[in-house]
């Protein structure tokens, strides 16, 4: 079982937020400020979400691992 009971729609919002990352981090982008404007809408509905104001959410740890768990493996090597 997870530590977070995270949402589905919270899970999906961060697991695209990382997708959209990584388009804007490749070389010769052609739509940088589509890209931009999507991952600061993901950004907002992220940190704005409703589940970060219950009892669950309040833990900063909570935020470090909904970012671990849907960076697709990439921090196992950032450490």
């Amino acid at each position: 079982m997870d530590r977070f009971p995270f949402p589905d729609d919270l899970i999906a919002a961060q697991r695209e937020w990382h997708a959209t990352y990584r388009a804007l981090a490749m070389p010769r982008s052609r739509s940088v400020t589509e890209l931009r404007r999507r991952l600061l809408l993901l950004s907002v509905r992220i940190h704005w979400h409703p589940w970060w104001s219950t009892p669950a959410g309040w833990s900063p740890a909570a935020r470090v691992e909904l970012r671990r768990m849907t960076a697709g493996g990439r921090n196992a090597d950032a450490a």
